[in-house]
Formats: C-alpha cells, sequence, structure tokens
C-alpha cells in the first residue's frame, strides 16, 4: 500500500464526494453491471460526473486533442441544484494559457451550457532552449525595481491561436516612471524574448471619506479577520496593524482608521456576496487578498496579490471609500472567476467595469447614510477639480465614455471600455425610466424603446453567475450568452427576456446558439461517450457507449453519425439513432494491416441541433490482461501513471443485502496498480478494503451490509491497460 501518493489521488478523487473525482473516463464494461439506484444526496455527484464526462469525450467546445486533456479546477455550486465546473487546458501535462472551458450541469447529470475559450490542435515541442532564471531575470528587466516575483512555469501561451511555449511569471514592482505594476509575463522558452506581459494593475478612481462608526471583524490585538482567510490590513509593509479595539481615531488622514474604511467595505462586500450572490467571498473560498494603506500617491489598485490604498489630489483623505474599496475588490473577483483576467482592452474595459458593479452592489447591501447608495463612481473624490463623478452608470457619455458596444474599438482606453457594460447593469437593474429620483438612462441606436429594471439584487445574482462562465477570451458577446444563460437557470423567462431587452438597448446583438428565454424550453439534448478513448490491435475491434440525455424540451430523435475515422477503420452504430435519454452502441472495426497510431474520431448527434465528441482511438497499443474469469462481471480501462478510475464505468452499484465483494484486479506487466472498494457514507466514499501491495495484480475480498460500493483502480507507478472482475452479494 502507498499511502502518500494514493492519499494524493484519492483525495482529487473524492474532491466532489462523489463518483466523479478526476477519473480517466477510460473503463470499458465486458458485462452488464448491476443495477443501481441512487445514493442520496448525490446531486452534486451527479452533476459533476455529467460536467467531466462532457470534458472527457470532448462536447462541442470541449474538443482537445490526444495530448490535451481538460483538467476541472475548480466547481461552484449555485441556485436550483446548478454547479459550475472549470477546466483547464493541458499538453503533455503543462498548462495551457488560453483554450479553458467551464461547464454548467444540474443535479439530475444533465449538461445544461458550455462555455469555451477557442484553442487549435496544439503540436509544439515542449523542451526549453531558455532557463527558467534566464527567463526569470528577463521579466523582471521590465520593471525598474521589482518587489516580489514567481516561480516560472513551463506554460503553452496560444497566442493568435498559435500555441507558443513558455515560461509563465508574475512580477510585481515599479516601472522607469514610479508606478506600480504588476506583469503576468510570459517569456519564449527558445528565444528568450517577452511574448505577452499584462499589467494586472487596475487603478481605480477613489473617494476619500468615512463611514462613521461601524463594526469589523479583527483580532483581539491586530487588524487581521478572524473569518476571512488572508484579510488583514497594515501599512506599506504589508503587516496588519496591531492595538486593541476601538481602531482608528476617526480624523481624515489617520491610516488605521483608514484600514477600518478598508475592512468596513470588503467585509461588507463579503458579506453581500455571501447572502445576496449565492458565492463565498471574494476569492470564492471565503478569503481575500490584503490590504494596505498610505500609499504616498494619488492612486488605488489591486495586483493580483493585495489591494492597495492612497490619498486625494489635494491629500486631504485617504481613499478608503466603500465603493472604491469594493471596486478594488471587485477586481479580485474577475482575477479569481475562470478565466481570470485577459489582455485586450475590451475585456479590460470588462473588468473595469466589473469592479464599478461590485461597487454599486456593496453600497446598496452596506447601505450606510454616510454613503447613500447611488451608480456612479467618484462623486466624492472631486478628482476633476469640479465636484462631479468620474464615471456614470447610467449615462457613460456625460464622461466622454461610450455608452453603446457599437462604439467600443480596439484602442478604447480600459475606464472607458467600462462605459457599455456599465450602462447594461444600469438598465437591467433599474431600467430607462426608474422613476423614484433615480435618473433616466438613454437607449442606444436601433434598441428597444423602453427598458424595465428587476431589481439590483437579481442584477448582481444574474451578472456573478454570468462571471462563472467566464473564459480567457471573455467579451461583450460572450457576457451576453452568459448573462441570458445565468438569467433563465437562476430565475426564468421573464428575467431572462429582461437580460436579453438591456443587451438590446446597448447595441450588442444576438448570438448564435444563445438562450431562449420563452416561457417553453427549446429542445435539445448532449452526447457523451464511455470510455472516451480505446486501444485496439489491427484485425479487432473495440466499442464505446454513446450516451444522450434530453437538455431541454421534449424527448427526440438523435441520428449518429462519425467522421474522421482513418483508412482501414470503420464506425458504426447500433442503433444508428436513438430517442434523447437513451444510448447506442459504437462500434469501430480496425482492418488488419491498418497502420499503428492514435486517431481522433468525431462522434456527431443530429437532432433540433448538432453536437459531437471526440473518440481517441490507439491502434497496436497493448490489450488489457486477463485473470478475472470467475467474476460476475468485467470491466476494461487504461490508465496512465498517477491516474485513477472508478468502477463499474466511472460509476458505482448497489447492493440490496449483506454479503461478501469480490474484486479482481489485472495490470499491465511492471506496473504498480493499486485496488480500492469505497462505501457511500451518506456524504462521500469512504474505503472500506484495499488491495495496495508493489505489483499490478490485487484481490479483494469484503463482508459488507447493504450499500452503495464503488471501486477505485489507482495507477501508483506505470501504465496501461487492465482488467477488473467484481462480484456482489
Amino acid at each position: 500500500m502507498h499511502p502518500t501518493r494514493l492519499s494524493a489521488a484519492l483525495a482529487a478523487l473524492a474532491l466532489t464526494a462523489s463518483l466523479a473525482g478526476t477519473l480517466a473516463g477510460t473503463a470499458n464494461a465486458a458485462a452488464a453491471g448491476p443495477s443501481q439506484p441512487v445514493p442520496p444526496g448525490h446531486g452534486k455527484s451527479l452533476a459533476l460526473a455529467a460536467a467531466d464526462k462532457a470534458a472527457a469525450s470532448g462536447l462541442d467546445g470541449l474538443r482537445h486533442g490526444t495530448d490535451e486533456e481538460l483538467v476541472r479546477t475548480a466547481v461552484t455550486p449555485w441556485a436550483g441544484g446548478l454547479y459550475y465546473a472549470a477546466y483547464q487546458r493541458t499538453y503533455k501535462g503543462l498548462p495551457v494559457a488560453g483554450g479553458d472551458a467551464v461547464v454548467v450541469s444540474d443535479s439530475a447529470g444533465k449538461v445544461r451550457e458550455v462555455a469555451a475559450a477557442p484553442a487549435p490542435a496544439i503540436r509544439i515541442s515542449t523542451k526549453a532552449t531558455v532557463g527558467s532564471a534566464a527567463a526569470l531575470a528577463t521579466a523582471e528587466a521590465q520593471l525598474a525595481g521589482v518587489e516580489s516575483a514567481g516561480t516560472p512555469e513551463l506554460t503553452v501561451l496560444l497566442k493568435g491561436n498559435k500555441p507558443v511555449l513558455t515560461w509563465h511569471t508574475l512580477v510585481v514592482g515599479r516601472t522607469a516612471q514610479g508606478l506600480p505594476s504588476s506583469l503576468d509575463t510570459y517569456v519564449d522558452a527558445r528565444t528568450g524574448k517577452v511574448t505577452q506581459a499584462t499589467d494586472k494593475i487596475l487603478h481605480a478612481d477613489g473617494r476619500g471619506y468615512h463611514n462613521g462608526n461601524v463594526t469589523i471583524d479583527t483580532a483581539a490585538s491586530s487588524m487581521t479577520d478572524p473569518n476571512r482567510s488572508g484579510f488583514k490590513c497594515g501599512g506599506q509593509n504589508g503587516s496588519a496593524y496591531t492595538g486593541t479595539p476601538p481602531w482608528g481615531n476617526g480624523t481624515a488622514n489617520d491610516l488605521v482608521t483608514a484600514c477600518v474604511d478598508i475592512m468596513y467595505a470588503a467585509q461588507r462586500e463579503s458579506d453581500m456576496l455571501k447572502q445576496w450572490l449565492g458565492y463565498n467571498g471574494q476569492n470564492g473560498q471565503g478569503g481575500m487578498v490584503p490590504a494596505r494603506a498610505g500609499l504616498g500617491e494619488v492612486n488605488a489598485y489591486y495586483d493580483g496579490t493585495k489591494t492597495t490604498y492612497g490619498h486625494n489630489q489635494n491629500g486631504t483623505m485617504q481613499l478608503t471609500g466603500i465603493d472604491v474599496v469594493a471596486h478594488e475588490y471587485g477586481h479580485e473577483i474577475f482575477d479569481r472567476t475562470p478565466g481570470s483576467a485577459g489582455s485586450s482592452n475590451e475585456n479590460g474595459g470588462m473588468n473595469e467595469s466589473t469592479g464599478d458593479i461590485f461597487g454599486a452592489l456593496t453600497e446598496h447591501f452596506a447601505n450606510n447614510p454616510n454613503d447613500t447608495p447611488d451608480y456612479t463612481v467618484g462623486e466624492k473624490l472631486n478628482f476633476l477639480g469640479d465636484n462631479k463623478p468620474i464615471r456614470y452608470m447610467h449615462n457613460p457619455s456625460l464622461a466622454g465614455d461610450p455608452n453603446c458596444y457599437p462604439q467600443l474599438n480596439a484602442g478604447t482606453e480600459v475606464h472607458a471600455a467600462a462605459g457599455p457594460q456599465n450602462h447594461w447593469f444600469y438598465l437591467l437593474a433599474e431600467g430607462s425610466n426608474p422613476g423614484g429620483g433615480k435618473p433616466a438612462s438613454p437607449i442606444c441606436s436601433g434598441g428597444p424603446s423602453s427598458v424595465t429594471g428587476i431589481g439590483i439584487q437579481k442584477a448582481g445574482k444574474i451578472f456573478m453567475g454570468a462571471l462563472l462562465m467566464k473564459t480567457s477570451s471573455w467579451n461583450h458577446l460572450a457576457a451576453r450568452k452568459a448573462t441570458l444563460a445565468s438569467a433563465k437557470n437562476t430565475y426564468g423567462s421573464a428575467e431572462c427576456n429582461a437580460v436579453k431587452t438591456a443587451w438590446n438597448a446597448i447595441g450588442v446583438p444576438a448570438q448564435s446558439g444563445e438562450t431562449d428565454c420563452g416561457g417553453t424550453t427549446t429542445p435539445d439534448f448532449s452526447l457523451a461517450l464511455n470510455p472516451a478513448s480505446g486501444s485496439v490491435q489491427p484485425g479487432a475491434s473495440v466499442t464505446s457507449t454513446v450516451g444522450t440525455s434530453t437538455t431541454g424540451g421534449s424527448a427526440q430523435t438523435v441520428q449518429l453519425s462519425a467522421s474522421g475515422a482513418p483508412s482501414g477503420v470503420t464506425v458504426s452504430f447500433s442503433p444508428s439513432s436513438v430517442t434523447s435519454g437513451n444510448s447506442s452502441t459504437m462500434t469501430v472495426q480496425v482492418a488488419a494491416g491498418t497502420a499503428n497510431g492514435t486517431y481522433p474520431i468525431t462522434v456527431t448527434g443530429t437532432g433540433s441541433a448538432t453536437h459531437t465528441v471526440t473518440y481517441q482511438l490507439s491502434v497496436g497499443t497493448t490489450t488489457p490482461p486477463t485473470g478475472c474469469d470467475n467474476t460476475e462481471y468485467t470491466y476494461e480501462g487504461s490508465l496512465t501513471d498517477g491516474q485513477a478510475d472508478a468502477q463499474p464505468d466511472g460509476s458505482y452499484y448497489y447492493s440490496a443485502t449483506s454479503g461478501t465483494h469480490v474484486g479482481c484486479l489485472r495490470g499491465p506487466a511492471g506496473a504498480d496498480f493499486d485496488l480500492y472498494l469505497q462505501k457511500w457514507n451518506g456524504s462521500g466514499w469512504a474505503d472500506v478494503a484495499v488491495g495496495g501491495t508493489a505489483s499490478a495484480d490485487e484481490d479483494i475480498a469484503y463482508k459488507g451490509t447493504a450499500g452503495y460500493y464503488r471501486y477505485v483502480v489507482h495507477a501508483y507507478s506505470g501504465s496501461g491497460a487492465y482488467t477488473l472482475g467484481l462480484s456482489a452479494p
């Protein structure tokens, strides 16, 4: 038994407390398994199993090549039993910057939405000719002074839809002009030149005023939040201020008082995210980056590691108002949701707008009489010397910024580029003529005659749900699709239509495949392969199950076809068409003499819509070993070093009576595979028997009570095909 490495693999499998985990998805049942009712509390498991299967199968935009994988990196639960699963693309084990994806699935095990950044087929050498130390020196040379720099990581960057092998690092410091900078840098691993560098520092426009006597969460003797991980406030040296409450003296330029304002605003934003939007804090895990007060500049910014706050133009107060602090931490929300922050001006403008939106949301949630809620930015800073705001969400043109999406271009400055999305959010929340002392909002040419708002809380939750579908290619067109899906999934057709009307009002056009807001659900279906890959010798065949599910409307007929098979390979389906919700057996017949190699085969399902998945066929590789002939059911699979499978078929089985469970594993020669029998305990899978010798073959016999069981096959070392036999009472 190998506890250290095995624990890591099983921790990944247990991430969802479910059957899904990091399953390789390469199992193939040679006999039908026992029937299985759904365990109680298993909705999350079903949702993530569906998402993982979609990713492994390469559903639609999730398509990936032979040496690529989509690795699940985050899971966010949402209203109505929905789960947002984020995936990062990898190539030969290296992270890929770009080509990331999000799958939205539900507790019934259905895929609801797929959002994917475009990615070419990646074929590139992973051997660097420039070392990491040289790359780091190049990255640091961009700044006049370096405060910190991360260890470079070899990464494939998708730039201009082409893969580039790079060293990736974050360098924080000051430019030659003395400005703060946090450069997310990719250095070409062959030429040693900077390929791409994006400044994560987004300078906010703050207000310097106090929030009055407020309650904040701190430790007994330091300004460290005991409830929100990572959050503290102090001076420019990074240490939290120490002392005892009450903190600060209430004066304009006292820095402890500034930290009171910062902590109050950031904590109210955290509470708003949880109570209004159902999201766990700024970083999605209940915490946020620390804050520093006392910057000797007219500035406030987020750099990926912290937020920093200076003073106003006249030096009369600190820039620590509610909406400036919430704006900065809004950048962290944008940065830590899937897709992170992009490099284009349009993406940067949407990042700035996200800060403004969370500033407005936090002001409305806090409802502090010292800063009554509004949709303006910088109204108390006197930034321009005329006592006017620097941005108006209801009418961005009042500050010279574009109101409408068609007015944007590649050169629009990022703060100005916040205009269209800010305008959209105001229209969605308040409408074009809200009344009650709130300003009217103009509608762009070609838009509807009027827009009716749905309220800021609903608008905020829809926006947050859309951010959870963000990818690295995020833009206004993608935001339209994501917010429509978020509105329909979270609330219903009325809110979805309000979102659509608000986008129409700022000139963002309808997109192919966007959610239908009608009261009835548009008929649709999804596809999945089990397994998504297979190995076969020339002259033999291999099978896979093509599963379908109804994701919208009534069940429909889905016609199945295949393309991309190499010469000598034929693909057939039995049956050739199915009613969605049913499955078909795909048989891949490989003729004698077919060249060895790995071939992607595209499987297409055609109904009211068309969807594709990808089957990876390996010809000429080893066949699964034998030796488990005396068990009731037999399953075959293939694992690479460190990978794990759940069986049967990535799922589990139900035993209605007590008795002996028998597991027989036969793995590839020279490898070390382990076998685990797990039982569902009501909230997760627990080991009840382990076969963990230093060989490829394991046997288990366990006497257990009635319940839900599964086997986990783990490749501790080595790779190859395996056979698992099991018998259940």
